[in-house]
């Protein structure tokens, strides 16, 4: 995979028409980047950051039970959300959106002046002052929809090919429709999804493959039940005592 982001840097870097031709495809000189104004496509769009956002919160709300409800099941891995929650936050959180989008400065198409624009049209990894925050390189929303593959990794073998065929496709499909819209290049999507899985493959190793790996696990765990069990003890215990207060004080006022 770090092969793979080299070569599409060094193409990219090398063949700058090539992304510029794939931004216009969708450019029409007289009224823009026309697709964005596409009702089902604006739609089609706000698909990828709720399934990323609906995962999340499913994740956070497995990590939070056995502090508030009861003891988290041990058939089920502390590791998948672990690895769900920290890929998000490295990859499409802190790689793409803090450190790369917010500090590159790469124009967006519909901000260039080939499309219509008054910024000049910048080549990848190159940083500029063209764009204060929120900029092109790279893409943010194919980042996010790309993470959704974590889910083959955590799935039984027999259904990751299926959940594959699935996610993938949508990837294709949210990039894709940035291109379209004008938000990004193709550069952009492409160095985005090699970023994206290269954490994803870190992340994965170092919770399953590397050296130690299961032992640290289960240590995890341990140390993970034991803070639950007495946050849940200590919330018992002050519920108590607040009980036998109201009740002291309604007696006190009859």
């Amino acid at each position: 995979m770090t092969a793979c982001l080299f070569v599409l840097s060094l193409f990219f870097l090398a063949f700058p028409a090539v992304d510029i031709a794939a931004s216009r495809l969708f450019h029409d000189p007289a009224g823009g980047f026309v697709l964005s104004q596409t009702p089902f496509l604006q739609r089609l769009r706000e698909l990828g950051p709720f399934l990323v956002k609906l995962i999340a919160v499913l994740c956070v709300a497995i990590l939070l039970w056995p502090f508030v409800v009861a003891p988290l099941s041990r058939r089920l891995p502390l590791r998948a959300p672990v690895f769900l929650l920290s890929t998000l936050i490295l990859g499409p959180g802190l790689l793409v959106n803090a450190v790369l989008k917010n500090n590159w400065g790469r124009p967006r198409p519909n901000a260039v002046d080939l499309f219509g624009g008054d910024a000049p049209y910048v080549r990848v990894w190159q940083m500029t002052n063209h764009c204060d925050t929120n900029c092109s390189f790279v893409s943010g929303e194919a980042s996010s929809s790309l993470w959704l593959v974590t889910l083959a990794f955590l799935a039984p073998p027999g259904w990751r090919r299926a959940i594959l065929a699935v996610v993938l496709p949508l990837a294709l499909v949210l990039s894709a429709n940035r291109v379209a819209f004008g938000g990004h290049f193709l550069s952009d999507t492409l160095i985005s999804w090699c970023l994206t899985l290269l954490v994803i493959l870190g992340v994965h190793y170092l919770l399953w493959r590397a050296p130690g790996a299961d032992m640290r696990a289960a240590r995890w765990r341990n140390g993970y039940d034991r803070a639950a069990d007495t946050v849940r003890a200590r919330a018992a215990g002050l519920r108590q005592r607040l009980a036998a207060s109201l009740r002291a004080f309604a007696a006190m006022m009859r």
